[in-house]
């Protein structure tokens, strides 16, 4: 196994979305939304992985997430935009990858360096890379 894994899953990123709590039943849950786009950064990092054992000790994560502008925009704000600053937060497109426990890594807490960036595309795709690299002990 290689000491860095990456992987792209194309469509606009999914930030997690806070848990949702029925008062009738008691019970909470996470959106399907978010469920959904856990479940393909699971199915994609399992690809990279290629059967390989979780990785061990500290790790970089390296997150690019790209999104589409507006239709609705003009010309002029439509060239303007590279930052992406709305939502989703950087910080939940980082705990999406909560779902990669077992996968990737035994457990996300190994994450020592994670770093994230927002854009807007230049050709209208959107899509949210990974990349996780061992670091040295």
């Amino acid at each position: 196994m290689s000491n860095k894994i990456q992987f792209t899953v194309y469509g606009v990123p999914v930030g997690k979305a806070r848990a949702r709590f029925v008062r009738a039943t008691g019970r909470t849950y996470t959106p399907a939304k978010t469920r959904s786009f856990e479940a393909l950064l699971r199915e994609y990092a399992h690809g990279a992985m290629n059967s390989a054992e979780p990785m061990q000790g500290p790790l970089r994560v390296t997150v690019e997430a790209v999104f589409p502008k507006a239709p609705s925009w003009s010309r002029k704000k439509a060239d303007a935009a590279i930052w992406h600053t709305s939502k989703p937060d950087a910080d939940n497109l980082v705990k999406c990858l909560d779902g990669l426990n077992g996968v990737v890594w035994r457990d996300d807490a190994q994450i020592a360096d994670a770093r994230v960036t927002k854009k807007y595309s230049t050709d209208g795709s959107a899509w949210l890379r990974v990349v996780i690299e061992q670091m040295g002990e």
